[in-house]
This record gives C-alpha cells, sequence and structure tokens, in this order.
C-alpha cells in the first residue's frame, strides 16, 4: 500500500513538473514573439477630413523639438514684372569705349592745333597750306569721334553712351566692383514705361536680393530669346556677380503695390521639388501647406497664395517638424 501511495505521488509530482515547465516554455516563446514584432514609433500625424495630414503634438513634444512659433507679417511689395538675366561681360563695352577716348583724345588734340594755327595766320606766321592742312585733320578726327561713338550707342545703346564718367564706370565693371546686368522679359510681354529699378535674384534661394539702377534699352534683341531687354547697374557689387551668371530680374514698376505675407526663411522647409511652411492650427495641431519662393526679399519670401497674415508660422524647428511627419509615414515590416 505504501508503495503504492509513493508511486502515485510521484506520479503526481512529474506531472506538476511537466505542467511547471511547459508553461514556463509558453513565457518564453511568448516573449520571444514579443521582442520579435517590429518597434514603432509613436504616430503624430493623421488624416484631416480634407486629406491633409495634421501633427499633433503636445506642448513637450513642442518643446523637445525646440519649435517657436512666430506670426505671419502682413507686408506690401512694390509692382514689379519678372524676368531672365545674365552678367555681361565688360570687355567688349571696355574696347568701344577706349576706342571713343581715344578718338575724343585725337579730336581735341587736332583742334586745338588748329586753332593755334588760326591765331598765328592772323599775324602772318603760318601759312595757309598749314591752316588747311590742321582742318583736314580736325575733320577727320571728329569723324572718327562720331563713329567711335555711334559704335558705342549702336552696340550698348545711347542710354549707357551718356553715362556721365564712362571710363570710370568701365573701370569699376572690369574690377567687379560693379556689375553689368542684361534682363529680358518672356516673349509677348512688353513694358510701356521704363522700370524704376530691379531686384535681382542668384541662383542661391537663400541668398538676398540684390538692388539694381536702371541704366536703359538693351540696344539690340537677342535672336534666340527675342524678348524686351533691359540694362542694370549694381553699383556696389558685394555679391561677386561675375559675368556669364544668370539671374532672375524683378522689375519695379509704378502703381498700386501688392499686398501679401513676408515667411522668414528659417520657417521654410523643402520636399519633393516643393517649398513648405508648418502653420499652428491648435495649440497642438500643426499642418503643413505648400507656398511659392518666386518673390525674394531681402528678410525672406514675399508669398500670396498658402499663408495669410492670420496664420502662426512655425519659425523654427519646421525641419524637425517634416522628419516626425515623414516618420509618421513608414510602415513597419512584418
Amino acid at each position: 500500500m505504501k508503495k503504492v501511495i509513493l508511486i502515485v505521488v510521484l506520479a503526481a509530482a512529474a506531472v506538476a513538473g511537466l505542467v511547471f515547465a511547459y508553461r514556463e516554455m509558453s513565457k518564453e516563446r511568448a516573449a520571444e514573439a514579443e521582442g520579435e514584432k517590429p518597434v514603432t514609433a509613436p504616430s503624430f500625424a493623421k488624416r484631416a477630413a480634407d486629406g491633409s495630414l495634421v501633427l499633433t503634438l503636445d506642448a513637450e513634444t513642442q518643446k523637445r523639438l525646440d519649435l517657436k512659433i512666430g506670426a505671419a507679417v502682413a507686408t506690401r511689395l512694390d509692382r514689379e514684372a519678372e524676368g531672365y538675366g545674365r552678367v555681361l561681360d565688360p570687355a567688349p563695352l571696355a574696347s568701344v569705349a577706349a576706342e571713343m577716348a581715344t578718338a575724343r583724345v585725337a579730336l581735341e588734340s587736332s583742334a586745338k592745333e588748329l586753332e593755334r594755327l588760326k591765331r598765328l595766320a592772323q599775324d602772318q606766321n603760318a601759312s595757309t597750306r598749314a591752316v588747311e592742312t590742321a582742318e583736314a585733320a580736325a575733320i577727320r578726327d571728329k569723324i572718327s569721334a562720331d563713329a567711335a561713338h555711334l559704335k558705342l550707342v549702336s552696340a550698348w545703346g545711347k542710354d549707357l553712351a551718356a553715362q556721365p564718367d564712362l571710363p570710370a564706370f568701365v573701370t569699376s565693371l572690369a574690377a567687379l566692383d560693379a556689375a553689368l546686368v542684361r534682363v529680358e522679359l518672356p516673349v509677348g510681354e512688353v513694358l510701356k514705361e521704363m522700370p524704376l529699378g530691379a531686384r535681382l535674384a542668384t541662383a542661391d534661394a537663400d541668398a538676398d536680393p540684390i538692388d539694381a539702377e536702371f541704366v536703359g534699352l538693351a540696344a539690340a534683341t537677342d535672336p534666340t530669346s527675342q524678348g524686351q531687354a533691359f540694362l542694370f547697374r549694381v553699383k556696389n557689387n558685394r555679391a561677386r556677380l561675375t559675368p556669364g551668371m544668370a539671374v532672375v530680374g524683378f522689375l519695379k514698376l509704378r502703381g498700386e503695390p501688392s499686398s501679401g505675407v513676408l515667411v522668414p526663411r528659417s520657417a521654410v522647409v523643402r520636399w519633393a521639388a516643393k517649398a513648405w511652411v508648418f502653420v499652428q492650427t491648435g495649440a497642438d495641431t500643426f499642418v503643413r501647406r505648400e507656398i511659392s519662393l518666386a518673390r525674394p526679399t531681402a528678410t525672406g519670401w514675399f508669398v500670396t497664395t498658402g499663408v495669410s497674415a492670420t496664420d502662426r508660422l512655425v519659425v523654427e524647428g519646421a525641419q524637425a517638424l517634416l522628419s516626425e511627419e515623414q516618420k509618421s509615414q513608414i510602415q513597419p515590416v512584418e
């Protein structure tokens, strides 16, 4: 009887051990399965009813991302026409200007010699033949000077040729202390009034636009582009514009200024070949909106669509918001 009881106890203990071992093994397998699940970051983005992606970030998360919010600033910008152009090589201008200067010096010298001989002839101290020879030289030099001036006007326009100190102007261009820029309007666009000046933008999207003064109409039309063209002078070439550099020109015109919003450069992010800003739509919600960077200013971008003067913009930390938005779009691999 004692043997039977002992056997039963041992069998029960064995069964209990097997049950315990099975339970422990099941826990380990469950833990391993849990560990193999893909790790997903918490998603801050959700689709709104209109299809836009809304980021919801509490105050702690906003502080962690170091977000700075600023009110959109209403502003006005002069009426402008947009054109495209390049910085001109001053060498051809320098050559023509030097030719004209040489001709004028020769004319001045021959004119003085003619006057001297005329005075001597009055006192019978110079022959008629000498006076006639001096007159012929003065006429020849006058023709040369006029021809050089016409060459300058035909190549560069009467407005540029009338610059008060052309040699100094050309010297400043050659030294890159100043720059001469040709800007053309698109084909079919013609200004009926001369621009007041221009703002020039280079390929560097974050660089400040460069102020340029109006010189005059270009003397010739480009046979390829066929657009109306204007010449502008950058007096202080701090931006180091060099010959051949492409620019976008915003020609200042008379008329009512345009109304819009000034967007700081720090608020702009670029994604999918477009420009965007994040607008705070609530205490903890943000929406990304597309804007145009067509009109740069010295302090940011002048925007007429996508943002209004009542909006609050993320002026610092916008790139962090874009990263959070993109992370929420990543689907875990099972």
